[in-house]
């Protein structure tokens, strides 16, 4: 079966340490609300990673495939240690991540077992 979207080359290779500077951790959404002054179609999300990183927000292109009710509750993975980015209005803390599907529509990245809130990727 072949992908609609092509594949990204694999980046270059890095050391383990450099992989470690990088604060993947999971966290709970709080809240997702609509972004009507993003440039692409996206929401804000509100989530939780726990008391040693506490709430932050998010600006996420992932209206394709989720609604704002599917998306309270649900674990996300995010990096967690990125410089916030002024989004249009909104300052975006982290980055909640996901792959693309066939379309290149942002399909997120989570755990299927529970997880510690704030728990790192390892």
């Amino acid at each position: 079966m072949t992908n609609a979207v092509a594949a990204s080359p694999v980046a270059d290779r890095i050391a383990f340490d450099d992989f470690m500077k990088v604060d993947i951790r999971i966290g709970e959404v709080l809240r997702a609300e609509p972004f009507p002054e993003a440039r692409k179609p996206a929401y804000r999300l509100t989530i939780d990673f726990g008391p040693d990183i506490g709430v932050k927000r998010s600006s996420a292109q992932i209206t394709r495939h989720y609604t704002l009710d599917q998306l309270t509750g649900r674990k996300v993975a995010a990096v967690v240690n990125f410089v916030p980015r002024q989004i249009g209005p909104f300052m975006s803390e982290v980055l909640t991540l996901g792959f693309p599907d066939a379309d290149g529509e942002v399909v997120l990245a989570g755990v299927d077992r529970d997880a510690v809130i704030g728990g790192r990727l390892f």
